[in-house]
């Protein structure tokens, strides 16, 4: 077993919640400094850093709304690929292995874990240090790998998941677009919004619901 391992992210992009909500762990934060530390899963501290940069240059924060950093996108990929669809349970994993039509979708070996561990070194062990101008640049050069692929979709799913998965952190994402969560029923709103616009407080699904919900990524691997 390995040391246990932390990501150092600015309090602000947790606000006074328990770390429970973000890493599945009823831990409750420690800021010090304007920082809070979160336990990884999967990630070296070193390979969460250039993740979660390279997740904000995906999808920056701006004055039109948070980004990936904000929303915890890092805590929803490393819950993820340290759960069975890192270890790829659920994927057909036997040969013969070969570049298909995007159709049939990916038809590699590698495991999501093994593109993340791969493909991390082609950023650079520097990248959360260097510009911008330098991070878009890095990127631009992988953009035909699988890795990119992988991380610009985790980006995305991070951004826009419901938030029990560790990401979309007080429902940024869905904030950001007007989603107003997984709603059971729109009966009692048609006439009350008819002809308004439908600008609804978001609800999680263990809020719908009413109680904890666990995430596949929770599962024993």
């Amino acid at each position: 077993m390995r040391r246990r391992e932390f990501i150092t992210i600015p309090a602000k992009s947790v606000g006074g919640l328990l770390i429970h909500a973000l890493a599945g762990e009823s831990i409750p934060l420690q800021a010090q400094d304007g920082n809070v530390q979160l336990p990884l899963r999967f990630f070296a501290e070193a390979e969460a850093r250039v993740v979660m940069a390279a997740c904000e240059r995906i999808f920056p924060g701006d004055e039109s709304g948070p980004g990936a950093t904000d929303a915890s996108v890092i805590v929803y990929i490393d819950r993820q690929l340290a759960g069975p669809y890192g270890h790829d349970r659920y994927r057909y994993t036997q040969g013969p292995w070969i570049e298909s039509v995007p159709e049939h979708g990916y038809q590699g070996k590698a495991s999501p874990r093994d593109i993340y561990r791969a493909g991390i070194p082609l950023l650079g062990s520097d990248f959360a240090e260097v510009s911008p101008e330098e991070q878009d640049a890095r990127l631009l050069k992988i953009e035909d790998s699988a890795f990119f692929d992988l991380l610009r979709d985790h980006t995305l799913e991070g951004m826009f998941t419901d938030p029990l998965h560790g990401g979309n952190r007080q429902m940024a994402g869905w904030r950001l677009v007007g989603y107003p969560g997984p709603v059971m029923s729109y009966r009692d709103e048609i006439e009350r919004y008819h002809g308004k616009p439908y600008r609804r407080e978001p609800k999680s699904l263990e809020q719908i619901i009413g109680h904890d919900v666990a995430g596949w990524e929770d599962e024993p691997v």
